[in-house]
């Protein structure tokens, strides 16, 4: 018995050391790897802030070019019927917003839902207001009429989309 407990008086210092080594090792692996990866993310962010900014200004620059009144400056109605300058209108948002649809995984979810919105409305507007005329007459009227109904509304839907952009630019940066 007294083999056991001399055996036991130097072994469970021994015991003690190691295991006070293990943690203090573990531990400091632990902090190694967080600081490595407080230094890896920190330069990603670095790296993707102006891309993150640039994804924001594409979808302003979106939103203004889909605006009515310079998506029908851009957009000619000569020799067109009402009907094909509806499509033609239509296909030049639906390309604007197909070129810069990767944009979404850089901006929030709720901007992205707000661009998304302010597109469909200005497709919706711009087929309702298509109705209101006669598919054969000159694509001139379709012009001048949304031009008519955008000058009466308060507040258009890119308006709004911009707006919150800008808000989010401006918080998060």
């Amino acid at each position: 018995m007294d083999v056991f407990l001399e055996i036991l008086k130097y072994a469970l210092p021994s015991i003690f050391l190691l295991i006070l080594t293990y943690m203090m090792l573990s531990n400091y692996a632990e902090n190694d790897e967080r600081r490595r990866m407080y230094f890896l993310k920190k330069d990603t962010q670095k790296n993707a802030l102006p891309i993150r900014l640039q994804a924001y200004e594409r979808l302003a620059l979106f939103l203004e070019r889909i605006n009515p009144d310079r998506l029908l400056v851009r957009v000619s109605s000569k020799n067109l019927t009402v009907s094909q300058y509806q499509t033609l209108l239509n296909q030049q948002i639906r390309s604007e917003f197909e070129h810069n649809f990767s944009q979404q995984i850089y901006v929030s979810d709720e901007a992205w839902s707000f661009i998304v919105s302010a597109k469909s409305s200005v497709v919706g507007m711009i087929n309702s207001w298509a109705q209101e005329l006669k598919p054969d007459e000159p694509g001139a009227k379709l012009r001048e009429l949304i031009l008519n109904k955008v000058m009466e509304m308060e507040s258009f839907p890119t308006k709004r989309a911009l707006r919150y952009l800008k808000n989010e630019v401006h918080k998060n940066f």
